[in-house]
């Protein structure tokens, strides 16, 4: 008799792997791109640039997290002044 499994959706998929079996399957995939000639072969420019991309984010979070919800720097505001506002279609400001 057939007897329907419940899974989690954070027990399966590539995300739930062991490191270990996630890089031996994107291994795998990396060779065989390489092979087919589809893989992308960064060039120097390339690289220098997506590193000094990824430096300025990493950078701009880096001091967004020192500024804090009010933007100054060390000061966290009054209490309860957090203020989040939504987006276009919320249109509602909480402080």
């Amino acid at each position: 008799m057939w007897q329907e499994v419940s899974v989690a959706k954070e027990d399966r998929g590539f995300a739930s792997m062991d490191r270990a079996k996630q890089r031996e399957i994107a291994s795998k995939g990396g060779k065989a791109a390489h092979q087919k000639g589809t893989a992308h072969e960064w060039t120097s420019e390339e690289a220098r640039e997506a590193g000094r991309k990824g430096g300025m984010a990493s950078h701009q979070r880096r001091k967004e997290m020192q500024e804090g919800p009010t933007g100054m720097s060390g000061e966290l505001g009054s209490p309860g002044m957090i203020e989040r506002t939504g987006g276009e279609d919320q249109g509602e400001d909480i402080r």
